[in-house]
């Protein structure tokens, strides 16, 4: 991996192949080898970029106090600069879907197309007004849970709840990419936990409205229903936006159906291509 210096940290990325720039943003608690099935497959005709987002994987703590979406797009931006990559195509998960969103809002031309896998627009996924957010804010909750079990067992009681509410094993399908996704959250700082966590609660998420980039939005078949709502919400926003759900998956739609998610990539790739 390479390492990109910021003023207030410094960020882990990794850039493999030739070809047009594809740049992957994963999701949260997790890190860039979330997205190994597809650098294995597209490195061979594509500059795959994948980073370690602030607090994640071998980026870990950074200065900040308090994280954000737009910080974290911030950092997406430099390392665009950085690797002089312009009208890149974007593809996030969860975490990296809001990344990838607030992006697209700020350059709704500026990249060749988007992908988003288990697309979300805010967190929880019933979009309550800014105050109230802070008038009910799980944080303190929260903060007791990373104290009393750590980061592994705070996720897992996040697991727990989602599933009891929605009555779906909605993180993965797969029992080995729910446990390789349980042990990365191990590695995760109780500190940078809540500071990721309070980033995904505070975002406030744009309408997309003017964006011109095509955008796919990719979603598990046992994805929960409101975050399959939002999706549908932000395909529909964009100027060209589809919507593809994938059986046999959850959340981690990428690593569940990789084969089909790889393919449904490759088919909009082509089509941006062909524009």
């Amino acid at each position: 991996m390479a390492e990109l210096g910021l003023e207030d940290g410094t960020i882990w990325y990794e850039t493999i192949g030739d070809g047009p720039p594809l740049v992957f943003v994963h999701g949260g608690w997790m890190n860039g080898g979330a997205w190994t099935p597809q650098v294995d497959h597209f490195a061979d005709d594509y500059r795959v970029v994948t980073l370690d987002v602030r607090g994640h994987g071998n980026t870990g703590p950074t200065d900040p106090d308090r994280y954000s979406i737009e910080l974290f797009t911030d950092d997406l931006e430099a390392l665009l600069s950085h690797l002089e990559i312009e009208q890149p195509i974007l593809c996030g998960l969860s975490l990296g879907s809001m990344i990838v969103q607030e992006f697209l809002s700020r350059h709704p031309t500026d990249a060749t197309g988007a992908i988003l896998g288990g697309a979300v627009r805010s967190m929880p996924p019933i979009e309550l007004p800014t105050g109230l957010k802070s008038f009910w804010s799980p944080v303190p909750a929260l903060t007791a849970s990373l104290s009393l079990t750590g980061t592994t067992g705070t996720f897992q009681s996040m697991l727990y709840s989602i599933q009891a509410t929605t009555g779906q094993r909605w993180l993965s399908v797969d029992p080995e990419v729910r446990a390789d996704a349980i042990d990365d959250v191990g590695d995760i700082r109780s500190t940078e936990f809540r500071k990721i966590f309070q980033a995904l609660y505070r975002y406030d998420p744009p309408e997309l409205t003017d964006v011109r980039t095509p955008a796919l939005v990719v979603h598990g078949e046992q994805e929960a229903p409101l975050v399959k709502r939002q999706g549908q919400r932000i395909a529909t926003s964009v100027a060209d936006g589809d919507r593809l759900v994938l059986s046999e998956s959850g959340h981690l739609v990428n690593q569940d159906r990789p084969h089909a998610f790889n393919a449904a990539t490759t088919d909009f790739l082509q089509d941006l291509s062909a524009v």
